[in-house]
């Protein structure tokens, strides 16, 4: 049985067949050609596992925000709620109460409202747990700062 269609170049291998497979003696081989399906579930493993960031992190829920900009600070609430990467809730602070839309990708989360016409906009992430998230905020371009968030 004839196991190649061309003579092999100088320096390529002969193919040999073995338990394992077909194989070149001589040629440099990578590692997962010997892979056997025990590897190949770790493979698969690691992929799921090496994937998770790349999942939306679940912000629902109550948040205690602080918020640090060069026009003061303050702590607001968010009362969020995800549904896939769109983000519906409540603000209640020092700017008062309005109704909350954004999204959520990955690690990375933007949301915001409307203060009688000024938006204002939180940019920011969201740490592995889903319990903290840090980022930038944008006061209708008034005032810009930092803000943390931790949820309750």
């Amino acid at each position: 049985m004839k196991l190649f269609r061309r003579q092999p170049l100088p320096n390529q291998g002969v193919w040999h067949r073995s338990e394992r497979g077909h194989y070149r003696t001589g040629a440099v081989l990578p590692s997962f050609y010997f892979c056997y399906p025990a590897c190949m579930i770790r493979r698969l493993l690691l992929f799921v596992v090496l994937s998770i960031p790349m999942f939306a992190a679940d912000v629902t829920g109550t948040w205690s925000v602080q918020v640090k900009t060069d026009a003061g600070s303050g702590s607001p609430t968010f009362v969020l709620k995800q549904d896939g990467d769109k983000i519906t809730g409540s603000y209640s602070g020092q700017l008062g109460e309005a109704k909350v839309t954004g999204t959520v990708k990955g690690d990375e989360v933007t949301f915001g409202f409307d203060m009688g016409g000024a938006a204002v906009v939180y940019v920011g992430k969201v740490d592995a747990a889903g319990k903290k998230m840090t980022g930038e905020v944008d006061l209708a371009g008034q005032a810009s700062g930092t803000f943390t968030g931790e949820k309750k």
